[in-house]
């Protein structure tokens, strides 16, 4: 197969993602500091946050609690934007998927069907557990349509429960049947987690047995060159990138340049990368304060200094700072950096 670029915007619903780069929804990481650097640099034509407890969320609201952080922001930022939730009731999803669609007016409630973490899937029989469950995801899709409507109700999955029960061509015909308005898959298992390479043919595949909802495809898309490989070998209407993107925020817009025949757009400098970083840590310590917002930030220092020299000695300093002072100090003193380049004050 080779298909021709830049592919067609994709429609979910009465939605147009333009270009059809999506970025995955990532638990304790999607939020919304992440995704506003990611909007900084462009290229992304849907953003998504954390996937969020349904269950949870309905607890909070009965108790007058504040609503889950991983819904932080989402009532302001720009759209287009997908609300990522998990459960196993329907009435539960759909009164919180009501919810966000009549307080948060999201573009898209994302139905998370994929995650292969044991506190969602054997705790809680949610999230790819349920992928052995079609009559449930179907009874859990069709509620939330009814209760969403008309904003679009998507749905993320994988290829099955594990390499011996892989019944993604069956789920895909569910989840459009039940009224979903587009779906996306992960090229893994469950019990795969992340290990392996994801699975595209079989991906692609998938796109025979939908009618009409476009198909998405995820999993190791970490350059542009491979997200102009997905589109061209693989009979997808979008892709979705995840993990690759967390230190590289700047990789939509390679990848969106890229699907439009222009010349990629080379990796920012490590003094820019560093100006990033500090970005991404003053937007969170906004939010979360300095003490809870440096820890959070531990883990997005040690995205940014992914594959750079010096990385694993940076990662050594940083994963103790607990302050703003030591964070800095941390960043100044260890962060990988061109030797030509000129410190700018934060």
């Amino acid at each position: 197969m080779d298909r021709p670029l830049p592919p067609p915007p994709i429609h979910i619903g009465n939605l147009v993602v333009d270009p059809p780069i999506l970025q995955a929804p990532m638990a304790g990481y999607t939020n919304a500091a992440f995704r506003q650097i990611v909007r900084d640099y462009g290229g992304a034509g849907l953003l998504a946050t954390e996937m969020v407890n349904a269950r949870g969320f309905v607890w909070m609201d009965e108790h007058v609690a504040e609503h889950p952080d991983r819904l932080w922001g989402v009532a302001e930022e720009a759209r287009p934007l997908a609300v990522q939730i998990w459960d196993n009731d329907p009435e539960t999803m759909a009164k919180v998927g009501h919810r966000l669609v009549e307080e948060y007016r999201v573009s898209v409630v994302d139905i998370n069907f994929g995650c292969p973490v044991k506190q969602v899937t054997e705790k809680a029989h949610s999230g790819s557990y349920l992928l052995r469950d079609p009559a449930r995801m179907h009874a859990i899709i069709s509620r939330l349509v009814q209760a969403c409507a008309p904003t679009p109700v998507t749905a993320k999955i994988r290829l099955g429960c594990s390499p011996n029960a892989i019944n993604c061509n069956e789920i895909a015909r569910v989840v459009e049947e039940a009224g979903a308005a587009a779906l996306t898959v992960h090229g893994r298992t469950a019990k795969d987690f992340f290990r392996g390479h994801a699975d595209w043919d079989r991906i692609s595949q998938i796109k025979q047995h939908l009618r009409q909802i476009p198909l998405i495809g995820n999993g190791d898309l970490d350059s542009a060159e491979k997200v102009v490989a997905a589109f061209r070998n693989y009979d997808v209407d979008g892709v979705m990138i995840a993990r690759a993107s967390l230190g590289r925020p700047w990789l939509f817009a390679q990848a969106a340049a890229a699907l439009r025949g222009e010349p990629i757009p080379p990796e920012p400098d490590l003094e820019t990368q560093r100006q990033c970083m500090l970005r991404h840590y003053r937007l969170v310590v906004e939010r979360f304060g300095e003490q809870k917002g440096t820890v959070l930030m531990r883990k997005f220092a040690c995205c940014y200094a992914q594959g750079k020299s010096g990385a694993r000695h940076f990662r050594s300093h940083v994963a103790n700072v607990s302050s703003a002072d030591e964070f800095l100090r941390v960043v100044e003193e260890h962060f990988p950096r061109d030797d030509a380049a000129v410190t700018t004050p934060i």
